[in-house]
């Protein structure tokens, strides 16, 4: 007698704000193969620029799984998941070649996805909270190595090129 067997396949399943780790580490407790990429940011935290790691696609982590061989049913009843991502009633495939693209960009050493985006971009209003000007706004204009920015600030009525510490400026609300 033969076996029926499928294929598996890589699904995205939904899970609870900020319950993507609960969620991974549950189901890799029931033996599902799990994907959940995460990015390294820079991120303004206690006055000061950090690299924290967050999740790439927030509330939504990927398994792979041949449906024929295994149910799917025990995923929507998983800790820290909400269910799988459904289309017309079907679970959502997602093709292999966009798993292996997201893997491929990955840094080999920590497994992680870069964000390669500026911190400000130039022309970007910033407002400084540090420093003698604190309080100041200005214009984004160049980064300056790596600790340093040149913002552009009107000053006597006069708009002026500021070279300051970049930990002094953060985006304008």
């Amino acid at each position: 007698m033969m076996e029926n067997k499928g294929i598996e396949r890589w699904y995205a399943v939904c899970c609870k704000p900020r319950q993507e780790s609960v969620a991974e580490e549950n189901l890799l407790r029931q033996g599902f193969q799990v994907y959940l990429p995460r990015i390294r940011i820079r991120q303004r935290r206690r006055r000061q620029w950090i690299d924290a790691v967050e999740v790439l696609f927030p509330r939504y982590i990927f398994i792979r799984v041949d449906p024929l061989q295994r149910s799917t049913a025990t995923v929507r009843s998983t800790r820290g998941v909400v269910g799988m991502v459904r289309f017309g009633g079907q679970p959502a495939v997602v093709p292999d070649k966009i798993m292996d693209a997201l893997r491929q960009r990955e840094d080999a050493a920590s497994g992680l996805h870069q964000d390669e985006r500026p911190l400000f971009s130039p022309g970007e209003t910033v407002k400084l909270v540090e420093g003698p000007l604190a309080g100041m706004e200005g214009v984004f204009t160049e980064q300056d190595g790596d600790k340093r920015v040149i913002v552009l600030l009107e000053l006597l009525g006069k708009a002026n090129k500021v070279t300051i510490s970049r930990d002094w400026i953060a985006r304008a609300a």
